[in-house]
Formats: structure tokens, sequence, C-alpha cells
């Protein structure tokens, strides 16, 4: 099992197989695009430094950056707001921002997911999880709910043991922590780090995929 955790200075690419270029591309059997982006993952500085300068992604790092800053308004924010409330934030050109607050939970409760139209940036302001990722192409669709909404559910790979399986990568995610999840690359987030479910702040920004350079 790769458990990667994220600390100050770290940047990491996943290391999914090689991939076609996302517009090259045809849906294979199951309606899931492949392509060849993969998960970008570290301190805001570093991710910053690894993604296209796009106006989507502009926007997007641009509101990390405040929601990070722990004197700003969106901060304070987000980090009063009560378990289970769900608020979007529109960022604008399509980009907006959906902060969330929840208890992490067991594996076997988590969902693998994907998305079509979004490109994933998902930004820890407090608490703690493990988020797994694996390459759409190895997972079976469950349920395909584009294009009615953005998300693709998967079935859980077979395991080793208590260990993933072969081909998901497991990382551990703390406050700071900054993961962009590209079309190719189904997560399952929300797990817990230990037995006790744990409070997690988080703000997930969505990047239209044209707005993205993908």
């Amino acid at each position: 099992m790769a458990i990667l955790a994220m600390s100050s200075g770290i940047m990491g690419r996943m290391p999914m197989p090689h991939r076609r270029p996302l517009h090259a591309c045809q849906p294979p059997a199951g309606g899931v695009e492949v392509g060849g982006i993969m998960a970008v993952f570290g301190t805001l500085d570093t991710v910053r430094t690894q993604l296209p300068a796009t106006r989507g992604f502009t926007l997007a790092l641009d509101y990390v950056a405040r929601c990070l800053d722990p004197q700003s308004d969106e901060h304070r924010r987000i980090l009063g707001l009560a378990e289970g409330v769900n608020e979007t934030v529109q960022l604008g050109d399509g980009v907006f921002a959906m902060e969330q607050v929840y208890r992490t939970k067991p594996r076997n409760e988590g969902r693998w997911e994907a998305h079509r139209a979004y490109i994933d940036v998902q930004v820890i302001l407090a608490g703690e999880e493990l988020m797994e990722i694996a390459d759409t192409r190895t997972l079976r669709v469950e349920e395909d709910h584009t294009p009615q909404r953005d998300v693709i559910f998967f079935h859980a790979p077979a395991r080793n043991g208590d260990a993933p399986g072969a081909g998901v990568s497991t990382l551990h995610a703390a406050a700071g922590f900054n993961g962009i999840f590209f079309p190719v690359d189904a997560h399952r987030p929300c797990l817990a780090t230990g037995a006790a479910p744990a409070l997690v702040r988080k703000t997930v920004v969505k990047v239209p995929v044209a707005l993205g350079g993908v």
C-alpha cells in the first residue's frame, strides 16, 4: 500500500499508467473518458508550479489562497460553518467552490467517483482524511449520472487483505493539503484515518475542463 503524506514543500504526481491526451480519446465501454493528465497534490505553492496558468486554475487557486489565509474572511467563514452544511460560492466563468463540513467515514462506506465536466481542486482547511486514487480505466462503472449530474460512481476494486488493491494509491490529507483530480482520476475521499471519525472542513473548487487547459 502506498500512503503519500502531504507536508510542507512536498509535491507529487500520482504514478498512473501512460494515457492518451484527453481530447484524442473516445469513451470506452462504460462511458468514462481517459486522457493524459494525472492527479497533482501538495502545498499551494508547489501545486501552482505544476498546473497551467489558465483562467480556470487562476480563479481557483487565488480563491484557495484566500481560504488558506487564517486572516481572510473566507477562512473565518468556512471555519464557522456548522457540521453538515454545504455552501456554494460562484467565482466566475463557470468556476465555483463547494464548502463542506463533515465527519470522515470508514473505507467501506466511501464511494469511488470521477467527474467528466469539471476538474476537482480539493483543499483541506481543518482536520484530516485519507483519499484513495486510481485510474478510471482500472475500475468498473457502477452508476453514471452524467450529463444530468457530473458524477460517475465506480465499484470498489478488489483489496489485498487490509491493503488497497493493485493500482490504488492512498493520500493522507491534512490541513493545507491541495489535491487536483482530473476526469481520468477516480478518487474516494472522506475516509477516516483511524477508528474514530474526524471533523473535516474542506473547499472543493470546480474548474470546467475547458478552462483547465486539458
